[in-house]
């Protein structure tokens, strides 16, 4: 959602293709984003939504009026983009994606030289140069140029190879089943889990921009037909992928679907089990399981605000190695400290090799806590007199402020409720030790913002 005098959400630039994120808006915008980069070279890619090839001509016309030169991704996910500008060098990239949006949304990813999304401060420059026409073009002989960069799938596929134990995993033979939710997570992850000696079944493999099987955000609701799949076939793990494959979810052998933050918190004891008291960072809608594993291993948790580019940005400014999110984010540092769903996949099977135990029994091993998830609608001009008034109501208990408004109750539960940074709606997490619990305080904080939004 393109926000008035702001382009930047929490990840980017998103927009309703064709009406707020049209090909001149994007050109305008990569006008800018050009002059940020001061004729630099710069990596575009783009994922498989319907609009793709049609923003990244308008973004590569743009950034080439200002004289920057363009190296030509063609369709990947947004890790191997962000991989790669580190990887060859690249003064920053460009990636077109709205991640797990709805079909009708496109957006603009922008990077930094080392691969993670740009600072808030770097956002807010190019906002400057964006709103108040400070745009530099280029003298008509010094237009930049274009080129092709072939074969970045697969240098990125290598990379993740280098930070597992490979001999290993093929020693299991695993089965894996993969939803790539007809996005790109298809191009990468299959064929990593061959080169791992897996057995893969794919499902929603063909790169489809309308989503036909499933919506694009892999949650619980979505993946019916991928746990379905791992009981049917055997499998000893499913993995389903949002749309530019930077996040992902897992499902057990008993095909039971699990939240993000208990996939992560199982590569964090096993990060934890050899890097001993290091800090981990998570947002503040992340599970209390979390910091249980951090405690049993003498860890620290930072917890953060919600968004990507907020724990990459502290784990660069910390100098930390692990972060994660409760949507399926893992962000492990010695390959890159971002989102990356290929690199998740590669960890989980690491560690299923690594202790020859079930993913199921894996999972059954943590902290049990239960969380809900749920969203309400919200015009935008009233979110934040709703934040407002909702902090107010609330005072009494106590709320944290790192994100929205948490709140902490007696009996072990939380919510946190927050507005979105990507869409005109407001988010709640709900976690307990029973499920009734976790539904109860969703409910019941759903009935209060609601009476606070005008009709």
């Amino acid at each position: 959602m393109v926000r008035p005098h702001r382009l930047f959400g929490t990840n980017g630039i998103r927009g309703i293709v064709n009406r707020e994120l049209t090909p001149e808006y994007a050109a305008r915008i990569a006008e800018a984003i050009g002059t940020f980069f001061n004729q630099g070279n710069i990596l575009v890619g783009y994922d498989g939504r319907t609009s793709n090839i049609m923003l990244a001509y308008a973004v590569t016309s743009g950034l080439l009026s200002t004289a920057c030169k363009i190296y030509d991704a063609g369709m990947v996910p947004t890790p191997c983009i962000q991989y790669a500008v580190n990887n060859h060098g690249m003064d920053g990239g460009v990636m077109i994606t709205a991640s797990h949006n709805p079909p009708e949304y496109n957006g603009i990813k922008v990077m930094w030289r080392d691969g993670v999304e740009i600072s808030g401060q770097q956002e807010r420059e190019i906002e400057e140069l964006f709103f108040r026409k400070r745009v530099k073009f280029s003298s008509w002989n010094n237009i930049g140029q274009r080129r092709l960069l072939p074969g970045i799938l697969n240098e990125y596929k290598e990379s993740i190879k280098q930070h597992i134990n490979v001999v290993e995993i093929r020693k299991r033979h695993f089965h894996i089943a993969v939803d790539a939710g007809n996005g790109v997570g298809s191009l990468v992850t299959p064929y990593l889990a061959r080169d791992l000696g897996c057995k893969v079944t794919t499902i929603n493999g063909d790169i489809d921009g309308t989503f036909p099987e499933r919506l694009s955000e892999p949650r619980p609701e979505n993946l019916r037909k991928l746990a379905t799949t791992v009981k049917a076939i055997g499998a000893d793990v499913g993995v389903a992928f949002d749309g530019d494959a930077d996040r992902s979810i897992f499902v057990d052998d008993a095909g039971k679907i699990q939240w993000g933050d208990r996939s992560f918190a199982l590569i964090e004891e096993d990060f934890l089990k050899t890097n001993h008291g290091e800090t981990i960072v998570t947002p503040v809608s992340s599970s209390q399981v979390v910091k249980d594993i951090a405690d049993r291993y003498e860890g620290k948790v930072v917890w953060t605000k919600v968004g990507s580019t907020i724990v990459s940005h502290t784990m660069k400014r910390l100098k930390t190695k692990l972060g994660g999110e409760e949507n399926g984010g893992v962000f492990y540092g010695p390959h890159q400290p971002v989102r990356d769903g290929a690199m998740s996949t590669a960890l989980i099977l690491g560690i299923m090799a690594k202790t020859d135990e079930t993913l199921s029994e894996l999972f059954d091993n943590l902290p049990r806590y239960y969380l809900v998830k749920d969203k309400m609608a919200c015009p935008i001009e009233q979110m934040i007199n709703v934040l407002e008034s909702l902090t107010e109501e609330v005072s009494h208990l106590n709320p944290e402020r790192i994100d929205g408004v948490k709140l902490w109750f007696t009996d072990n539960s939380s919510i946190l409720i927050r507005p979105s940074g990507t869409e005109p709606i407001y988010r709640f997490y709900a976690e307990a030790k029973t499920k009734a619990r976790a539904i109860e305080i969703v409910k019941e904080y759903k009935e209060k913002l609601q009476h606070l939004i005008s009709p």
